[in-house]
């Protein structure tokens, strides 16, 4: 019988269980091969977890010593409260880890990390297409109305 799930902060000996989880979550987004991200960015991305001026944090989902899951956020200001909003940025479960219940486990990981913040609010994005992932957030979330709109440089 498998171990229980254990949702925790990332920690620096995770570098070699979390990498291919950051370059699957890239790879679901068509960043792969000649489009996958800088190694800079990937390694900028890596120490922002461990730097205390930064406001990026990680949870991963472990069981048995194996990391699952991760998920990165990162608190800002807003010009409408005065509490923070919590962005919930990357969002990842291993293929084989899959419908048992671990990106639920790591979303209530930043809800509860948030809460204690004082962040007013949890809030993320999906793509419109991503209807296995929109049946969860629709289970523990709800959807804004807002639609968004952006220009790349």
């Amino acid at each position: 019988m498998p171990g229980q799930l254990t949702v925790r902060p990332i920690a620096r000996q995770d570098y070699e269980q979390w990498l291919p989880l950051w370059d699957g979550y890239n790879a679901s987004y068509g960043r792969s091969g000649a489009t996958a991200l800088a190694g800079e960015i990937t390694q900028m991305t890596w120490s922002r977890f461990f730097d205390a001026y930064e406001p990026v944090h990680a949870l991963v989902a472990e069981r048995d010593g194996t990391l699952l899951g991760l998920v990165h956020y990162l608190y800002h200001r807003s010009t409408t409260a005065i509490a923070p909003n919590c962005y919930l940025q990357d969002l990842f479960t291993s293929q084989a880890a899959r419908g048992r219940g671990i990106g639920r486990a790591l979303i209530e990981g930043v809800y509860e990390g948030a809460k204690a913040a004082g962040a007013g609010r949890v809030y993320w994005l999906t793509h419109e297409t991503n209807h296995t992932a929109m049946k969860l957030y629709d289970k523990i979330g709800e959807k804004s109305g807002f639609v968004v709109y952006r220009k790349l440089f």
